[in-house]
């Protein structure tokens, strides 16, 4: 079986328009679906979704990010958790069956929160370089409290420099090139790229501001605890937003856990191994369909 390219579809989600892409095979097994990473939209999860090969993957853009709009409710983790809890909702309903959620980076604070909340809207879980540590402690909290300011004064400056300062292509290229660690330049060229599309596709600078507030406020370890469902974690070794030590720990604290780890990558699975994430995804889903 294999996707064609993905094609877009509105959605309406509690009476917000959401846009999807869908990657759609000829299986009527249960879709995975897929939620990105902060700052980027569902152009991140194509090649892991293009990969998985034995079931429809549908890929939603967050609110405030891409083409859909922010919430009318505002932009916090409950706000989400609850977007994303309608959504599973319309998935369930298009489908007749109850998708396998999977979250990335950002997306996977939010699945986890909303799972924890709401077991009901995931029997299983997927989550792709969760953020397993505070933002603000550890190694890298001096870079975070830079970005802290750095996104406030975005959010604070007159709209025009404001914009320009969030879009800048050349901070924009420092982020990507802190985040990926391969060193094959093709590969290299190819997310410094799509950083460059697809990383200031952001509604507004308010929404990006609130968004930006909920990633580093929590983590999926907060929920360690609630998460009883199946859960398959993918992370990399030399991930140096969510170091691998505190993802192991993570890993130990659930009820019920498949860890992949792969060595030699970072924060950047989805773009630098996506085929590894891929097969371990559908091997996953099959053993839960």
């Amino acid at each position: 079986m294999s996707h064609s390219a993905p094609a877009r579809a509105d959605l309406t989600v509690d009476g917000h328009p959401t846009a999807v892409w869908l990657h759609t095979s000829d299986s009527t097994r249960r879709p995975v679906l897929m939620v990105h990473g902060f700052r980027g939209d569902h152009h991140g999860m194509d090649l892991i979704a293009g990969a998985i090969r034995d079931r429809d993957v549908v890929v939603a853009d967050l609110p405030g990010f891409g083409l859909t709009p922010p919430l009318r409710t505002g932009l916090s983790l409950d706000s989400y958790c609850d977007h994303l809890g309608g959504l599973v909702a319309e998935v369930t309903s298009r489908w007749q069956a109850a998708p396998i959620v999977l979250g990335h980076s950002f997306g996977s604070i939010l699945v986890a929160h909303m799972a924890a909340r709401r077991p009901s809207t995931a029997a299983e879980l997927i989550l792709i370089n969760p953020i397993t540590t505070p933002a603000l402690q550890g190694s890298a909290k001096v870079l975070t409290a830079l970005t802290c300011l750095y996104y406030n004064l975005g959010a604070r400056l007159p709209e025009t420099i404001g914009h320009q300062l969030l879009a800048n292509p050349v901070i924009v290229r420092a982020m990507s090139e802190v985040m990926a660690t391969t060193r094959d330049r093709g590969l290299r060229r190819y997310i410094h790229d799509q950083h460059s599309r697809h990383f200031s596709t952001f509604s507004d600078r308010a929404s990006l501001a609130a968004a930006f507030d909920v990633s580093v406020a929590h983590t999926v370890t907060e929920v360690a605890g609630n998460l009883n469902m199946p859960t398959l974690v993918i992370a990399g070794d030399k991930d140096a937003i969510a170091p691998i030590a505190a993802t192991r720990e993570f890993v130990s604290q659930l009820a019920c856990a498949q860890f992949v780890e792969l060595s030699g990558v970072g924060h950047l699975v989805h773009y630098e191994r996506p085929d590894a994430a891929a097969s371990a995804i559908m091997e996953f889903c099959r053993d839960r369909d």
